[in-house]
């Protein structure tokens, strides 16, 4: 019986084990993305940053409505 409880635990902390690694994998995974979109994101906010600050000097480009 004893022998029998210990191979249940071995499994258990096992298969934690394994769940552990892929919430690891996961997270690194997210963190990669969004570095990565966090540099996009602020090319994008310095280009619109940059546009607006152009038109408000009055040296941007304008678009016709039509």
């Amino acid at each position: 019986m004893k022998i029998l409880v210990k191979t249940f635990k071995n499994k258990v902390g096992a298969t934690a084990i394994e769940y552990g690694l892929i919430a690891a994998l996961i997270s690194v995974a997210i963190i990669g993305t969004v570095g990565s979109l966090g540099k996009s994101l602020t090319a994008t906010f310095s280009t619109v940053s940059s546009s607006i600050s152009s038109a408000n000097s009055g040296t941007g480009t304008t678009a016709s409505a039509g």
